[in-house]
């Protein structure tokens, strides 16, 4: 009976070993743009939260980072915390992620709220952010690149609409540091562009757009109507100041 006891209890345990093998071997794909953004629960320095949906009806940026005190994660999250207000304007909720557990969130977070960084003074830190030391959230959004790092995050940013389908993504390198600037800019094309108007490479608000179908029939008219130009025919413009 021992025996049979022993072999079941064995069969088990080599069993759950290489479920847990298999899993950790899984690759998990990158959700596209266009794909509804991934549900996952998880603690956070807010509390328990259960992403994308406690955000409600507004644009979410999951930003994700390798390692708590670490110098570029948190030069991203002091520029992030000093942009709050910014963010806040243009109806964006920030998720800050990494497999840091829990606790070590809160002690580092209160080790950022007392950081003057760049002469400017402490922010206090209003965004939370989520333990995913169990790497299923990570795993979902595809951010653990085994071939650099099989148990930390890349740095990945997933900027999902407020019908939770995600508008971007990109991915950086553990060794270099996101511009917050280039995050703002490209929420606000975003939400600005649409099936009429797109925006050009480096634009900022205030600046033309292009528009999908020219404003006239004829290329080679000069009737064009008025906020409307042309650099070739396959690139037409309308003026910012058009559309006020």
């Amino acid at each position: 009976m021992k025996k049979v006891v022993l072999l079941a209890t064995a069969v088990l345990i080599s069993s759950g070993l290489s479920m847990a093998q298999a899993d950790e071997n899984k690759d998990y794909r990158i959700p596209l743009i266009g794909e509804k953004a991934p549900s996952f629960s998880a603690e956070s320095t807010n509390g328990p939260i259960v992403f994308p949906s406690d955000f409600g009806s507004k644009w979410k940026i999951l930003f994700a980072h390798p390692a708590d005190f670490t110098p570029v994660c948190s030069s991203e999250l002091l520029e992030l915390a000093f942009l709050q207000q910014e963010f806040d304007r243009l109806n964006v909720k920030l998720a800050v992620i990494s497999t840091s557990p829990l606790e070590t969130h809160k002690q580092w977070k209160k080790a950022l709220e007392e950081v003057d960084y760049k002469g400017r003074t402490a922010v206090k830190i209003k965004f939370p952010m989520i333990d995913d030391d169990t790497r299923v959230a990570s795993n979902l959004y595809g951010m653990i690149h085994p071939s650099i790092n099989g148990t930390k995050s890349v740095r990945g940013v997933f900027i999902i609409d407020p019908e939770n389908v995600i508008q971007a993504v990109y991915f950086y390198p553990m060794n270099v540091g996101r511009s917050s600037e280039e995050l703002l800019r490209s929420v606000k094309a975003l939400q600005t562009a649409n099936d009429v108007h797109m925006t050009p490479s480096d634009w900022k608000p205030g600046d033309d757009l292009f528009i999908t179908v020219p404003p006239v029939t004829d290329q080679k008219t000069e009737n064009v109507p008025d906020g409307f130009y042309k650099l070739s025919w396959f690139m037409w413009y309308e003026k910012a100041s058009a559309k006020k």
